[in-house]
């Protein structure tokens, strides 16, 4: 299980670019990898491909981005407080698009951060969007949907 863990996010990290320079990232990673080890070794063993090991990725990495995502709004918030290097807007949509806009959304009330830049606002609407069409496509082709 924990093979397959690292070997998606790692694999991931390595096909697409700004992976590999987006540090939120690869904390998230770590975290997804750490809580499997956990897991395995600690709770059940599964094979690799079993219906189980997917579903506990995907639970996994819905807690896991959703909290490095509220991590980033947060260093970006004080950042902006006290004139310091800020988190470039580009990884927390990336953040957002990987199926951390709840806790984008969570942060943004939170903090009372990116909420007034209506261009910012935009591209995180259109993640949302981009997120739930890439979710119904994969539904479609593994035919759990009509």
């Amino acid at each position: 299980m924990v093979m397959t863990f690292a070997a998606v996010l790692i694999g991931l990290m390595l096909l697409i670019r700004p992976l590999q320079r987006n540090s939120f990232y690869v904390l998230h990673c770590a975290l997804v990898v750490l809580s499997a080890w956990y897991v395995e070794g600690h709770w059940f063993r599964v094979s690799a491909f079993h219906y189980k090991t997917f579903l506990l990725f995907l639970v996994f990495h819905f807690i896991s981005i959703n909290i490095i995502t509220i991590l980033a709004y947060w260093k970006d918030k004080r950042a902006a407080v006290s004139g310091g290097w800020r988190v470039p807007e580009a990884q927390l949509h990336t953040l957002e698009f990987l199926g951390g806009w709840s806790g984008a959304l969570l942060a943004q009330k939170m903090f009372r951060h990116k909420t007034r830049k209506k261009s910012f606002r935009a591209v995180f609407w259109l993640m949302l969007v981009l997120q739930v069409f890439a979710v119904w496509i994969i539904l479609k082709y593994l035919r759990i949907i009509a």
